[in-house]
């Protein structure tokens, strides 16, 4: 749907003022979401928006930026967690945000929500003129800045579980911690995927190749550009984190594993001989003197109580357990 037209006279939410919006004194910025193909026929002759880049918006394509000769598209994606209702390959959910700015407007597209725009849309609506009136360029850097700050938003809840799972690693061998690993370390793999594109787009516009793009905005674009540095370095520490709670997980369950075959070992070794001297008298030859005396029965046992009390102080003597 078109939740709105804004510009410098006021805002409309209909088909037919499309026209009239686009010509109007200022800067237009219409806010297209949950499009349907009606709808992006409508704004797309109005327009004049290349065909290829609508199908980008509604297509799973990696971010870009592409410039026409009437306009710029950049295609940046909003990404939200969605742990519990998923699949695991879907624990990162990515809807694309079309930006397409000209001379004097701009056209912000989602086949999604993308709510965190409409907080911008909101505002200018509520009387925050100075975004239209620095230009569409800068208006698309509102845009484009708000989707990347979501990025932190979503990174800081990546954070707090990395957090807990280094103090569960310490604590517990359990299968969940390490299904929790697991899922972090795809969740970062995603977001990583997510923001390698979005950095190649933004270092389009921040660049300065773009004429639609003025030179007192690029400065913002670099701004967003460096944030965006930022989170591909802090998504490579997190994964650095992750994989180091891992091989501290591994090496915990290992270690818990040789102290449990260390326990079987040791029994096992202080059984061997006893096992022997029961074999030995348990043979079903006539002739063995030993059966016939009164305290064979009991020597016997002292013998096999003072081996088994021998190994384990010979075991402790040598830290074995």
């Amino acid at each position: 749907m078109i939740e709105s037209l804004v510009y410098r006279s006021g805002s409309v939410e209909s088909y037919d003022d499309l026209g009239e919006a686009k010509a109007a004194q200022g800067t237009t910025w219409v806010h297209a979401t949950e499009v349907t193909a009606d709808e992006r026929s409508h704004i797309a002759e109005t327009f004049d928006l290349h065909p290829l880049a609508i199908e980008d918006v509604n297509s799973n394509v990696r971010a870009k930026t592409e410039e026409f000769p009437e306009f710029v598209f950049a295609l940046l994606k909003t990404a939200r967690l969605t742990r519990g209702d998923t699949t695991f390959e879907e624990e990162i959910v990515d809807d694309p945000v079309g930006v397409f700015f000209g001379s004097d407007w701009v056209v912000s597209m989602s086949p999604g929500t993308a709510s965190m725009v409409g907080r911008v849309k909101n505002a200018v609506q509520a009387g925050d003129e100075r975004l239209l009136e620095r230009g569409p360029d800068f208006t698309a850097y509102r845009i484009v800045d708000v989707i990347v700050d979501s990025y932190f938003d979503l990174l800081d809840t990546l954070e707090d579980q990395i957090e807990s799972i280094e103090e569960d690693v310490i604590e517990s061998t359990e299968i969940d911690v390490l299904d929790e690993i697991n899922s972090v370390r795809r969740e970062l793999l995603s977001f990583r995927k997510l923001l390698w594109p979005a950095r190649e787009a933004l270092g389009v516009l921040a660049r300065g190749d773009l004429k639609l793009v003025q030179e007192s905005s690029e400065k913002y674009f670099r701004d967003v550009y460096d944030h965006v540095v930022q989170l591909v370095d802090l998504t490579e520490t997190y994964r650095d984190l992750v994989s180091g709670a891992r091989d501290i997980y591994l090496n915990s369950l290992s270690q818990s594993t040789n102290e449990v075959m260390k326990v079987l070992t040791v029994v096992a070794t202080i059984f061997i001989p006893l096992t022997f001297i029961a074999g030995i008298y348990g043979m079903n030859f006539e002739t063995m003197p030993e059966l016939g005396w009164r305290y064979g029965y009991f020597a016997v046992w002292m013998v096999m109580l003072a081996i088994g009390i021998g190994m384990i102080w010979f075991f402790r003597q040598r830290e074995y357990i």
